[in-house]
């Protein structure tokens, strides 16, 4: 009864919309007050909502893509997230991490695709019935997905788009393209809203790069350096390139600060598996154009856009071009720090 009171709870808060090198800072569940602008959802004609840029007549006007790719040591490297319009990267259980590699403006196979987590919805339930793509779930978390304003192109609705990878090992080898994903598109899904802001960012501190730590029982240690065009990710103390070797280096880095909840679920190793709250508002560091902005998040429910803004309140302006979120523990399992 407590197991399935506490998995009911997590349930709930999810369906509901619930430096100097330091501990992060403690994300909160009450709406920011200084947050009441937000970037616009209506885009200037041409323009691809997710990275700012030019686009294509073939892609303006399609649904985002959202692929699940596995982060693990033996998932690396993954084809397609040097391709995606934004990456979120959040903690799944142990403390590795998984990507939420979203598509629009481009195409790319993906490799290797993994399961959901609940944490998946809130981002989501914000994309206008995006298309999700994942390997499976657990019963409770799978519910979530059937349950929420998206379109299921997983490998159990649509098996055809998937094949295994035989040069890998099971289960980091399923692979698809976004090409093949996207015959699975729904009628009432539209193209998503801008979640940023952009513009010439000003009134920055310089930085030369970041440090991230998502630590439980193994630690992923992040860093991203500015190359003068973007941020150099190293993983581990080794840099993080994609299946064609190209080392990972976004236009835009956000630091979303970010506090995670045990859903009560168990993996396979019995390690408990966590859920980001993002229904809520935070601390965020934005790092843009070589500088960094110390602001803040705000989502005042699920299927809301998350609001960035900086020290002063205004919009957050970012530099158009590829962004990765970086949903970085604040409740005790992870550091931040700008360097």
């Amino acid at each position: 009864m407590r197991r399935t009171t506490v998995i009911l709870v997590a349930l709930a808060c999810v369906l509901a919309g619930c430096s100097s090198k330091k501990k992060a800072p403690v994300a909160t569940s009450k709406s920011s007050t200084s947050s009441s602008s937000s970037p616009s959802t209506t885009v200037a004609p041409g323009i691809s909502p997710l990275t700012g840029l030019p686009g294509t007549p073939a892609t303006l006007d399609r649904p985002a893509l959202i692929v699940k790719i596995d982060n693990a040591p033996k998932a690396r490297p993954q084809a397609g997230i040097n391709k995606a319009d934004v990456v979120v990267e959040e903690m799944v259980e142990g403390g590795i991490t998984r990507l939420a590699s979203v598509f629009q403006s481009t195409d790319s196979p993906v490799e290797p695709v993994r399961s959901a987590r609940s944490t998946d919805i809130a981002f989501a339930s914000a994309l206008h019935k995006p298309l999700f793509a994942y390997s499976g779930a657990n019963p409770t978390f799978l519910a979530l997905v059937h349950s929420a304003p998206l379109v299921d192109v997983g490998v159990d609705k649509n098996p055809s788009a998937y094949h295994r990878d035989g040069s890998r090992p099971m289960p980091y080898n399923l692979v698809s393209s976004t090409s093949a994903l996207y015959s699975g598109a729904s009628s009432d899904s539209k193209a998503p809203p801008a979640l940023f802001a952009y513009g010439p960012p000003t009134g920055g501190t310089p930085a030369k790069g970041i440090d991230l730590v998502f630590a439980d029982i193994v630690t992923t240690h992040v860093t991203y350096t500015w190359d003068g065009q973007g941020w150099k990710r190293v993983q581990n103390g080794t840099p993080h390139v994609d299946a064609a070797g190209v080392q990972v280096a976004p236009t835009n880095v956000v630091v979303q600060f970010t506090e995670y909840h045990d859903t009560g679920i168990r993996d396979r190793s019995n390690s408990p598996v966590p859920e980001g709250t993002l229904v809520g508002s935070g601390d965020a560091w934005f790092f843009t154009a070589g500088m960094v902005f110390k602001g803040h998040w705000s989502k005042s429910s699920a299927s809301s856009v998350t609001t960035y803004t900086d020290a002063s309140g205004k919009p957050m302006l970012l530099t158009p071009g590829r962004t990765w979120i970086e949903l970085t523990p604040s409740n005790g399992k992870g550091s931040a720090a700008a360097l």
